[in-house]
């Protein structure tokens, strides 16, 4: 069984999922390539996921740089080195496709198959795939949508020349 819930956001209402155990499986934006949507086999139940929604509130308050929530995701064992090393990328800072790719002992030229994991990052802002960019430095990619990834980015302080917008 799934559970779900919505939080309100800056980048719009963020659909949550858990599994049955309270394990958060997936944070979605609206209109995001790849995300979930409610299905009627799923049961609404905002309690398993206060801790998310005050993590995700403080985040975007600019008060919280690292979520400490428990959470399961289930793909590829490519996918879930990708994602895991997403974790060591902190806040206001940023990796390339490449350098992501040294971290997962994979070839620079597997800068796609990275791309594609990230593509399906399940975890959405908790997983940091938005602190990844380009070798030139270019904001490729983000299946939340390239505008959401700038807000981010200039809410972590990363975009030069731009305030954090709060």
């Amino acid at each position: 069984m799934t559970l779900w819930t919505t939080v309100d956001s800056p980048l719009g209402p963020l659909l949550l999922t858990a599994d049955p155990a309270g394990a958060l499986t997936s944070v979605s934006v609206p209109g995001q390539k790849g995300g979930r949507t409610v299905r009627e086999d799923w049961r609404r139940d905002p309690g398993p996921f206060r801790e998310a929604a005050e993590q995700l509130a403080a985040y975007f308050a600019g008060e919280l740089k690292e979520f400490r929530l428990a959470w399961r995701t289930d793909g590829t064992a490519f996918r879930e080195k990708v994602w895991a090393a997403l974790d060591s990328v902190p806040y206001g800072a940023t990796v390339t496709y490449g350098e992501l790719a040294a971290r997962v002992g994979a070839p620079r030229a597997a800068v796609r198959a990275v791309g594609g994991a990230l593509g399906a990052n399940p975890l959405l802002i908790v997983r940091p795939c938005h602190r990844v960019i380009g070798a030139d430095g270019s904001l490729t990619g983000y299946a939340g949508g390239l505008e959401r990834k700038v807000r981010l980015l200039r809410l972590e302080g990363v975009l030069p020349g731009i305030p954090p917008e709060r």
